[in-house]
């Protein structure tokens, strides 16, 4: 079974740091010299200055090149680079692996641990030093990613809220899906096809989200998915429940995330008060075949808006299920750099493509399938950033990596891929900026811990060669990260370095 669990990758379509280092930083003072400062709610004072560490936190922050270096200080040149916060990443499953299905066990367990051992190298390698788990079917892999040398800091949802043999329990056999998700919401109309071993009082919103909170969680996953492909007309929550979760989450201090990427699961959510809406709008319903943004869809923004609710676009989604009718995909220099051999070797075997067939079960051409999601999910959801960047919405940035079980979103790069999305969709490269620091900080209660350059916080940040504000390529020009003060070269994050 516990295999099993680690194996189970679904359509997610889909405080003190727990995570922190424990060992002492070293060495303990640094002193990161004439770099050009950019933190997020002081755009309006960019200038070459220099930072000293101490500790593991940031003590000083001078905006003045010619600053006299501290005694006993180790020097770190930013000369001619960026120094900005380390990366958020608020929408991650850390226990599922790209590519790989229900019943993957057997040869490919070397593959997986090569996988889980690279994982949180690949993210620091492109400069996310913190992380949101939103589920995980084996939590001992989290605690596996935490004790791992080196790590972005990690915290969790788990275990996640989903609605008695909806989605996404419904992926998972009717013997298994229980006890992969245990915390699941009661429902009286099921009651049939539900395990008798599972009582209605311990399955109650309120009993559910003070199981979060007791485990350790900083927010609260649920979920309204009607279906797609194969799986249609699952089973959803009313309006009453929802009410009950909000109401929990609040008395229990959880972020509420809700699972949403149609226009009918957005309203839902929005009326029901969630904190953060965790998809883009993909699906428009009846309304898919417009081609302007309809009435009923600004409304909806606009409400978003006003409410300020945290908003996670997850566009790369889209594009790791085509990834498969892509031939240039796997050619991509970088994902070298952040899947191990392998694991890239598994991907090109004929094993490996299960997953295009499962997309494509009706073997259209690739061209079929790419020309469908371009005119369908991808242009509704650029359409409804768009719209939400002209109103300066509250952006979160979150991956959904990975949000299936396809090698398209692959941990670290995926929020590269990301990035360039938003900014193709619409957002400023300010927009993307905020989102992955002082945003996502503020949005789950972290912003004085980390988000922004300031003495006092966490010393989680990240010195690149070209500028964030000028061009999103900047995110993958990165030079040293440092995790808690330590100073990390970026080349020995990768899988190809002398580790």
């Amino acid at each position: 079974m516990k295999k099993l669990a680690t194996l189970f990758t679904f359509f997610l379509s889909t405080v003190a740091f727990a995570g922190s280092i424990s060992q002492k930083p070293e060495p303990s003072r640094i002193w990161i010299a004439d770099a050009t400062i950019i933190s997020p709610v002081d755009l309006n004072h960019i200038a070459r200055g220099n930072v000293l560490i101490e500790n593991g936190r940031i003590s000083k922050v001078e905006r003045k090149p010619k600053a006299r270096k501290p005694a006993d200080a180790v020097v770190i040149s930013g000369k001619g680079q960026y120094l900005i916060p380390g990366l958020m990443d608020s929408h991650v499953h850390l226990s599922s692996v790209p590519g790989m299905g229900l019943f993957v066990v057997g040869e490919n367990e070397a593959t997986i641990k090569s996988y889980f051992k690279q994982l949180p190298r690949s993210y620091l390698y492109y400069g996310y030093t913190t992380l949101v788990d939103l589920i995980a079917t084996d939590l001992q892999l989290l605690n596996d990613f935490r004790h791992e040398p080196l790590h972005p800091d990690l915290y969790d949802c788990n275990p996640a809220l989903p609605f008695a043999n909806g989605y996404p329990m419904s992926f998972a056999p009717p013997d298994v899906r229980f006890k992969l998700f245990p915390n699941f919401i009661f429902d009286p109309k099921q009651a049939s096809s539900i395990p008798a071993e599972y009582k209605p009082e311990e399955h109650t919103p309120a009993t559910n989200v003070a199981r979060v909170k007791g485990a350790g969680g900083i927010c609260e996953k649920t979920f309204f998915e009607r279906g797609f492909g194969k799986d249609r007309n699952l089973p959803v929550m009313g309006p009453d429940v929802m009410a009950e979760i909000r109401k929990a989450a609040t008395e229990n201090g959880l972020v509420l995330m809700v699972h949403a990427n149609s226009y009918e699961a957005q309203r839902f959510a929005v009326e029901g008060n969630t904190d953060v809406l965790a998809h883009g709008m993909w699906n428009w319903g009846a309304l898919d075949n417009k081609t302007e943004m309809p009435d009923e869809l600004k409304e909806i923004l606009d409400r978003i808006v006003e409410k300020k609710i945290g908003y996670q676009p997850t566009i790369q989604v889209l594009y790791g299920l085509i990834a498969y009718f892509d031939p240039g995909y796997l050619k991509i220099d970088a994902i070298r750099k952040v899947t191990p051999k392998n694991l890239l070797e598994w991907f090109q075997s004929p094993e490996g493509k299960w997953f295009g067939k499962e997309v494509n079960d009706d073997n259209q051409p690739d061209a079929t399938i790419m020309k469908r999601f371009e005119h369908g999910p991808l242009r509704h959801v650029r359409q409804v950033v768009a719209y939400l960047a002209s109103k300066d919405a509250n952006f979160l940035f979150g991956t959904d990596t990975p949000s299936a079980p396809t090698y398209g979103n692959l941990p670290g790069l995926n929020g590269y891929l990301e990035m360039k999305q938003l900014q193709k969709a619409g957002m400023s490269l300010t927009q993307i900026f905020r989102a992955a620091t002082i945003n996502n900080a503020r949005e789950f209660k972290m912003e004085s811990e980390i988000g922004t350059i300031e003495p006092g916080k966490v010393a989680n940040l990240v010195l690149m060669k070209k500028n964030p504000l000028e061009t999103v390529d900047a995110y993958d020009s990165i030079t040293t990260v440092f995790l808690h003060g330590k100073p990390i070269p970026r080349e020995t994050l990768a899988v190809d370095s002398e580790k």
